[in-house]
Formats: C-alpha cells, structure tokens, sequence
C-alpha cells in the first residue's frame, strides 16, 4: 500500500521519500514500482521519459529524519495502535509545525492516534483503497481534533491527484468497511446454515447481483487472515454488536493456514489441478441469497446516514468506487421500495429473534413517511 501512494503521489508530480525500516522491504518496493511503469510503458499507458521521471521523483530511505521538510506524512504500516502512535510521535519530532500527519488505516481510531501527538489538530486519517494508483476512492477521516484547516488541506490535496475523495465520520470502519461487513458476514451465516455452498452464494451474487466477486472469491483474494482481523476489529470496536459478529467459519480457515490465494487454499482450492466447484443455478434460491445478502447492506448503509458517519451521495461514491458495487446501496433501497426493505428486515428477525436483524430507525421511519432516499 506505501508504494502504491507513493507511486500516486511521484505520479502528480510531488517528490516523495519512500521509507522503511527494513532494507529488503524497499529493494522489493523499488523493483515492483519499476515493474509496474514499465509495464504502462509496454501498454502505452505512459511514454518511456515520464515514466523514468515518475521514479526518479521517488526516493527510498531508510532514515525518518528524510521526512524533515515534507509538507505531509502518509503512514501506512501494520494495523496496530501502540505501533502507529510511537511512529507519530517519532515523526512530530522530526517533521516542520506545519506538516500534514496522516494515517492510512483501515478501522483503528484515528483520535487515538492524535492523541499521541502534541499537536493533535494536524492529525488525519486518509484511508486510500487497494491498490492505490488503480482505485480511485479515498475516505478522508477528520478526528475530533483534527482541525478544519488540516482537513481541508488534505481534501484540496487529494482531489487534485485525481482522487475521488469521502467524508467519514471517525467510527469503527468508517463508511466502505463498515457498510461492506453484511457482504461477508451473510454470506458465511448463508452457508453455515446449510443454505447454500460457497460456489452457489459467489453465483447468485455475481450472476444475479452483478458484483464483480463474490463473497467468498473475494475474502480469498484479500486474505482470509486479514478479513478475518478487520471482521474481529470492527465487532469490538463496536462494543460487540451481533451485527459485526465473525463467524466461526472464518477463524478457522485463519487458524488452518487457509488464507485464500496467497496460501493455495481457501473457500476454493488455487492448485494446479484443482476442480472448482459448480454453483447450484436455481433462480429461486439464487433471488433469495442475492436479496438477503443485499437487504442486510442496504441496512447497514441507512444506519450510516442515521448515525451521520457521511452524507447520502458519499455513502453510495464510496461503495461503488472504493469496492466497485454495481450501484448505490441507497439508491438500490428507492429500487427494491424502502417498505419492502424494512418488512424483509422484519421478518429476519422475527425468523432468528437475533439484534443481528435489526431494523434501521432510517428504514422504518422513511418507510412511515413514504420517502425515499432520492
């Protein structure tokens, strides 16, 4: 993820300093930024000279006091708070008063990371999507104590690289990985029940859906140990609400190894002469997955404008730019008709008696009012 900012970055003509503490870790990032502008050159995607001059404005180092005359800081390291706050607080040691501190994570508190620093209204989350240069999506979390300024400035910044740029609210997942929870976590209760295979669940949401992956081709793209840490964090984070709870399924693949294509294995087998699975095509089953699976999202959205985490129009950007849903979540919602929404919503959880199936106060009252989202 730091070199695919990076290589953003050089790309807008910024000069960018590329640290790491390992060695080795920025000779790969050097040869697979190499890599990856030759290869725009071989697709004419970009000429040879400006290719060369996007890596020559990229510098690798392995000193942080390079960072002394940078106008902004974009860490991207491991997903751990104690780590990121003694990074920041080493950085606001060596960085200019006016320098821009910001952090890339996913689903930590970006407050928690302010607060490590002395000047905590410089401080700001700004989450981009994987990988960097290809999505065009970028969350822009103000914490409490992020000043107007600071997020401002960081907006203007990232528009200008081309970015699609959100506003969210500082909570456990922001808006993309909050929203994008049910898309996992109904899929695996579909399957835990008995209700469908994998095969026949990616199918109907693919196929029917018009997803790009499904659930389970996608959880073994990212990494099952990963999507399994962000399912993990985000149920704690929200004090345990059995809407985000993971699911057994999930750990265990984790526990065995099983971490999708990185590993040869997951929810499908990558070996050479692995057989993949055939999908059980029944429309009828097919349309009941896809709806359960897509009332659940289209909850979780409407809690997010409830909540005010981001506005109607950042909601669906986010979730068809930084995920790439066929449309809006919201705008899906107005389609299926809110009512039918919330009386779906209704009987889930009059079936389970679970808060998992809880109904949006955003859902029940447009439904009341007969509005709609747009």
């Amino acid at each position: 993820m730091g070199s695919g900012i990076a290589q953003v970055a050089a790309t807008a003509g910024h000069e960018v300093m590329l640290f790491d503490t390992n060695s080795e870790a920025l000779q790969k990032a050097s040869e697979k930024l190499q890599k990856i502008l030759n290869r725009l050159v071989e697709k004419g995607r970009l000429d040879d000279a400006t290719a060369k001059a996007i890596f020559g404005r990229i510098y690798f180092t392995d000193s942080m006091n390079t960072y002394a005359e940078c106008g902004i800081v974009i860490e991207a390291i491991i997903e751990n708070l104690d780590i990121k706050k003694k990074v920041f607080i080493e950085l606001e040691s060596i960085v200019s008063e006016d320098c821009t501190l910001a952090t890339n994570t996913s689903s930590l508190s970006v407050a928690s990371i302010a607060a490590a620093c002395k000047d905590p209204s410089r401080v700001i989350g700004i989450h981009f999507f994987n990988p960097a240069p290809l999505m065009k999506l970028v969350e822009i979390i103000p914490a409490i104590q992020t000043s107007n300024e600071t997020t401002e400035k960081s907006r203007k910044l990232l528009d200008g690289w081309g970015k699609l740029t959100v506003l969210a609210k500082d909570t456990p997942g922001f808006i993309v990985n909050r929203v994008a929870r049910p898309f996992y976590g109904e899929a695996l209760r579909i399957y835990e029940e008995g209700l469908a295979d994998v095969a026949t669940i990616d199918w109907a949401m693919t196929e029917l859906g018009g997803f790009r992956m499904g659930p389970f081709t996608l959880m073994d793209y990212i990494g099952n140990d990963v999507n399994y840490i962000v399912t993990e964090t985000v149920f704690k984070a929200f004090y345990y609400d059995p809407r985000y709870k993971p699911a057994f399924t999930q750990k265990r693949l984790s526990e065995a190894g099983y971490h999708g294509r990185k590993s040869g294995k997951g929810y499908y087998d990558y070996s050479e002469n692995a057989v993949s699975p055939k999908p059980d095509t029944n429309k009828g089953l097919g349309e009941n997955i896809l709806w359960r699976i897509l009332v659940m999202l289209i909850n979780e959205a409407s809690d997010a404008l409830y909540w005010n985490i981001a506005t109607r129009n950042d909601i669906d950007l986010a979730m068809t730019k930084g995920v790439n849903y066929p449309k809006g979540l919201l705008k899906w919602a107005d389609e299926k008709g809110i009512q039918h929404c919330v009386d779906t919503m209704d009987r889930l959880h009059n079936e389970y008696l679970e808060d998992r199936y809880r109904c949006s106060p955003q859902l029940r009252k447009m439904a009341r009012d007969g509005n709609t989202f747009y």
